[in-house]
């Protein structure tokens, strides 16, 4: 089993960026509607857009997790279709892979 601790370093900053970035969006999520109808489409529509942001950041901190827990647990880095161990300049491209590149083409 290799040594993923730099690699789970940066999965785990990475996830408390995008955990930083999702509570401030759902902050604004929250936010009350303004009294003024044209201020209410305008917001409306901004929190259309902000929730599809949400949407791609919560996806994003799922794979996170996940690749973490891997690590956690002695599967990362191993493909989860065939087997075969990942290449580490794979992980380093993309350290959420969870096939090797050859299943993943």
């Amino acid at each position: 089993m290799s040594d993923y601790s730099n690699i789970a370093e940066q999965l785990q900053a990475r996830l408390d960026q995008l955990l930083e970035r999702a509570e401030v969006i759902e902050d604004d999520l929250r936010h009350p509607l303004d009294d003024d109808l044209e201020e209410q489409a305008i917001d409306l529509a901004d929190d259309e857009a902000l929730e599809g942001v949400d949407d791609v950041l919560r996806a994003e901190i799922a794979q996170l997790r996940l690749a973490l827990l891997r690590i956690a647990n002695g599967t990362y880095g191993t493909c989860s279709n065939c087997g075969a161990q990942i290449d580490p300049r794979r992980l380093q491209a993309r350290p959420i892979a969870t096939r090797c590149i050859k299943c993943a083409a």
